[in-house]
């Protein structure tokens, strides 16, 4: 267990403390343990208790890690120009995935209605019911106009037509750890070991695991993450596209970087208080649990169910694209007041050091024949 984080208040240790006594009494109902994938399910997405189930502040200087939409307006605007085009081809309808602090739909939604483009319909799918109602709050707050323009989803439609948006949805979702041995694969489970919890790894009984496992090639003695709730996701979303675009924004890699013989320990990373570390039994419930993209499999079962690779590039490439610079442009330099944050915040959307390069962009399509923009210079499809 990390020792140099904050420690959590009275109420946050009780709530973390009745979480674990619930994934103790589910290791125990599945007959004394249970793959890391069901526990990281368990420790975000529990009904009432998992992190993003609870009310606790995720997002922001507040919570325990900012993302880009968090960062600058700047984002979200620029992603519109990207959004505007790929409705003019298909449909006016956007769906996003995960709308976290619902800032990115404010500003998405801010932008078109200055470019004359806004949507008939505006979905978000949001399995967390208290961000549900934060999403709600917030936008009839900042935008109370367009907020009839935007309806909250149980269920993915049956069809799907437009523009689908996901940023950083792909890294929260469940994964398998999995060690390649000379033995064969094994799968790392979770354990409890008196009030604490502990691995253990034993051979897969997972077949799909197995057999996507199998084939990537890693050293013996590799230890890294597959994620099957994301290839299952990404399947079912193509199989339902009927003609649109999905983008994809988070971060990670093709599999010849996610898959490197010196990342033999995988890319598992938790989020607590804007402090990282790689424990997830640290209080559950409290903190954030995420794994990198592997893209070039995100890429392998859309191409499988009938969708295009449309593009694929860094977030600073397809910001840039898209024209991010000209918002910049629109303002002073001579103003420092306002001129200098932006230009702070284009920085850290932008900068290799910063978001520039580790976060990719996927875009994922059927029907759709003119290029993006977004993927105009820079594409890196050939690495995945």
């Amino acid at each position: 267990m990390p020792t140099t984080l904050p420690l959590p208040s009275a109420e946050a240790q009780a709530h973390s403390n009745r979480l674990c006594e619930f994934i103790h009494q589910d290791i125990a109902a599945q007959g004394g343990w249970i793959p890391f994938s069901r526990f990281m399910e368990l420790a975000l997405y529990a009904p009432g208790l998992g992190y993003y189930s609870a009310g606790s502040h995720k997002l922001g200087e507040a919570g325990d890690f900012v993302t880009a939409p968090e960062i600058s307006s700047l984002f979200g605007r620029t992603l519109a120009r990207q959004v505007a085009d790929i409705m003019l081809s298909s449909a006016s309808a956007i769906l996003e995935l995960g709308a976290g602090s619902g800032k990115l739909a404010i500003d998405i939604l801010s932008e078109l209605e200055r470019m004359g483009s806004l949507p008939e319909r505006y979905d978000i799918l949001e399995v967390s019911a208290d961000l549900r109602e934060r999403q709600q709050a917030t936008l009839q707050e900042r935008i109370p106009h367009l907020a009839a323009r935007v309806n909250w989803l149980d269920a993915l439609p049956e069809k799907i037509s437009g523009a689908v948006i996901a940023n950083e949805v792909l890294d929260a979702l469940p994964v398998n750890l999995v060690r390649w041995t000379g033995m064969g694969i094994a799968e790392r489970s979770v354990v409890s070991k008196g009030k604490e919890f502990a691995w253990h790894e034993q051979a897969t009984e997972n077949s799909v695991l197995c057999e996507v496992a199998q084939k990537i090639n890693v050293p013996d003695n590799y230890l890294s993450e597959i994620s099957l709730a994301a290839r299952g996701l990404i399947t079912t979303l193509c199989g339902r596209l009927d003609k649109g675009v999905m983008l994809f924004i988070d971060y990670g890699f093709g599999a010849g970087e996610y898959y490197h013989p010196q990342r033999s320990e995988g890319t598992l990373m938790c989020h607590y208080r804007h402090h990282s570390h790689d424990d997830p039994f640290f209080l559950p419930g409290l903190q954030d649990i995420t794994s990198h993209v592997d893209f070039s499999a995100v890429a392998e079962n859309a191409l499988a169910k009938g969708a295009h690779l449309l593009g694929y590039t860094t977030q600073a490439n397809f910001l840039v694209n898209c024209g991010i610079t000209d918002f910049l442009a629109e303002h002073d330099p001579e103003k420092l007041r306002d001129y200098l944050p932006l230009s702070i915040q284009l920085q850290k959307l932008t900068s290799p050091a910063e978001m520039g390069d580790l976060f990719k962009i996927i875009a994922l399509g059927k029907g759709m024949e003119e290029p993006l923009r977004g993927f105009s210079r820079g594409d890196k499809s050939h690495y995945l």
